[in-house]
């Protein structure tokens, strides 16, 4: 692994059974993605880019391979020292929203600051401000439009000053318009030296990587 790596996966391997069938969801999947680097996940439904990336946020483990953040494994190891981890290098923005829905957009941020227990680089102010949501700084999940969630999970995503950002279909359900403001944060985070790596179907964010691995089947392809 090179010193500046900021998250890699060695030959991941994860199936799952539902009565006598079993289905290989990664094959062997390898990754590393170093620090300032935007990687674009793609491949078609069903390929295992959503289990490769919560393997690589340790909300999933690995039946085979391993993890490592910033040079420490993060498989196979119990889910309360994955979730310190996570809390304190990794941001994560999720297809099924990374909100708190009894908190506002603000609390939120705010939440994340004091989980994480690092300095504060930008105040939840800067933040909403960057993502275009300062006015609804007091609105609860619930009272926000589809791309204003969007943006608020990728604020709460960032919040932590993470080394690494992981995004599942960022933009998978928000007009072009709200699809180019999240996606210029994520190019943003990069060029500040964050590891981004992102699952998508969308045309525009592969346009935007610094490298693109397809997944088909479980598997890199070629």
């Amino acid at each position: 692994m090179s010193a500046d790596t900021a998250i890699e996966a060695r030959s991941l391997y994860r199936f799952f059974r539902a009565g006598e069938e079993e289905t290989l969801a990664l094959r062997g999947v390898s990754l590393a993605v170093s620090g300032g680097e935007l990687v674009v996940v793609v491949g078609p439904s069903g390929s295992g880019k959503s289990t490769l990336l919560a393997c690589l946020a340790g909300l999933d483990e690995p039946d085979g391979g391993t993890v490592l953040v910033a040079g420490r494994r993060m498989s196979h190891r119990p889910e309360p020292e994955r979730a310190r981890m996570r809390a304190r290098g990794i941001g994560v923005m999720s297809q099924s929203a990374n909100l708190f829905e009894h908190l506002t957009v603000r609390a939120n941020l705010a939440f994340v600051h004091t989980v994480a227990g690092t300095t504060e680089t930008a105040s939840p102010g800067e933040l909403l401000d960057q993502v275009g949501l300062t006015g609804r700084a007091d609105a609860y999940p619930g009272e926000l439009s589809g791309g204003e969630a969007a943006r608020a999970g990728l604020a709460v995503a960032l919040a932590g000053s993470p080394v690494v950002v992981l995004a599942d279909e960022p933009t998978g359900e928000l007009d072009s318009t709200t699809e180019a403001s999240v996606l210029a944060l994520l190019v943003g985070a990069a060029r500040r030296g964050v590891a981004v790596v992102v699952a998508s179907h969308s045309p525009a964010v592969a346009g935007a990587a610094d490298r693109i691995m397809r997944l088909d089947d479980g598997r890199v392809a070629a």
